[in-house]
């Protein structure tokens, strides 16, 4: 029988901290659940927590808002306390925001990419509570992706070319870390001096992914609603900023690439030339509902991962790109507008980390595996960097 992870909620709930009847903020959104599925919120407020306010990040507390589109302030129905938006007007709270509260508390599960925002929004808050002084506490989770620092892959992110809101620092785009292990790090390498406090999980081996925690998958965003998706996600996550369909507003986003002109049996055989690990592929077509290709059939191919020990989602993925650039003269290259990046304009490097990517993918075949291999494999450095600041085993 199966152990069953414990996240920070869960650990918190039955710990009475000094700071307890004090005056709590807490980021959070609906996926925060405790193990039998409670909202984080409900559940500090049933177990007696002074919860006086609630921030929210990108997608709201609801976790229903499309993506990169700004959300404004609301009230919840659920314990009827003000919601602060994190994903509109500002990224972070304000001073007078903090002079409302004492603490400030971070739940929100993460997919374990760089650029899934959520943990920006994270390191926004621990600057802003650095700066009035009042203590920053994560309740941790399990990287759905596992903790195995061999499965991380770049490329690196340059700070001072592609920082954005999907990439603030430089970690790789998987970093194989939870979120209190990057507050940590974050923390020492970045001299916030926040005050920190970290409630680790219970029962998680690093080794494990999200299937051997003994928990059911809550969506994390209107996109990631299965975890088979997940797994694809740092790799196919790339599509945004091409004019082939992801998936979205289907059950499958990040699962599948997608065009009206697109050829599934021809990219799948190219594809099996690169004997990619870990991966199936399957022909599928469903009418798209969303900006791209509004309206029409898109033929489709959906992946699927057969072993997530050995399928590395980034390598995967930058072989998807080239794939599709060599095979279609319809491929192109799209702009991706967001609350903070308006212009959509340069999606590609913010994902990636790296400035001109694009040309990444305009030499042979042998010259662009060199490369990818070169920027992706970097398990061994991302080890030496955050090891010493590891909560796990």
């Amino acid at each position: 029988m199966n152990i069953i992870s414990l996240a920070g909620i869960d650990c918190l709930l039955s710990q009475n901290p000094w700071w307890k009847h004090h005056r709590i903020g807490i980021v959070t959104n609906d996926s925060a659940c405790t193990h039998d599925g409670i909202t984080t919120r409900k559940a500090l407020v049933n177990h007696g927590f002074n919860v006086v306010c609630i921030f929210s990040p990108e997608h709201g507390l609801h976790v229903m808002g499309p993506d990169g589109v700004p959300l404004q302030d609301t009230t919840d129905p659920v314990t009827l306390l003000p919601v602060i938006s994190l994903y509109g007007s500002k990224l972070f709270p304000s001073e007078c925001d903090l002079s409302k509260i004492d603490i400030l508390l971070f739940d929100i599960p993460d997919a374990g990419a760089r650029f899934y925002t959520y943990l920006w929004t994270m390191t926004h808050c621990m600057e802003s509570c650095a700066i009035v002084r009042k203590p920053f506490i994560i309740l941790d989770r399990p990287n759905p992706l596992s903790g195995d620092l061999s499965m991380a892959e770049g490329p690196f992110l340059q700070e001072n070319i592609c920082s954005s809101f999907v990439g603030r620092w430089c970690i790789p785009v998987r970093h194989s870390c939870t979120t209190g292990e990057l507050a940590t790090y974050f923390n020492a390498i970045k001299k916030i001096s926040c005050s920190l406090e970290i409630i680790s999980c219970k029962n998680w081996k690093r080794s494990q992914y999200h299937t051997a925690t003994g928990w059911n998958f809550i969506p994390t965003s209107p996109a990631l609603q299965r975890f088979e998706s997940m797994l694809l996600y740092p790799g196919t996550c790339f599509l945004e900023a091409t004019n082939l369909h992801e998936g979205r507003g289907t059950q499958l986003a990040f699962s599948l690439v997608a065009a009206p002109w697109l050829g599934p049996e021809k990219l799948i055989s190219y594809l099996k030339t690169f004997s990619i690990p870990g991966i199936g592929f399957k022909m599928t077509q469903f009418t798209s509902s969303t900006h791209k290709y509004t309206g029409s059939v898109c033929r489709a191919v959906l992946f699927f991962v057969t072993d997530p020990e050995k399928f590395k989602p980034v390598q995967f993925g930058l072989i998807l790109l080239y794939s599709l650039k060599k095979l279609f003269p319809s491929f192109g290259w799209d702009l991706y507008p967001s609350a903070v990046n308006p212009t959509g304009k340069n999606h590609l490097d913010r994902l990636m980390g790296i400035p001109h990517v694009e040309k990444l993918f305009d030499g042979s075949r042998d010259e662009f595996l060199q490369n990818i291999k070169r920027q992706c494999v970097i398990s061994a450095f991302w080890q030496e960097q955050v090891g010493k600041y590891l909560l796990y085993d």
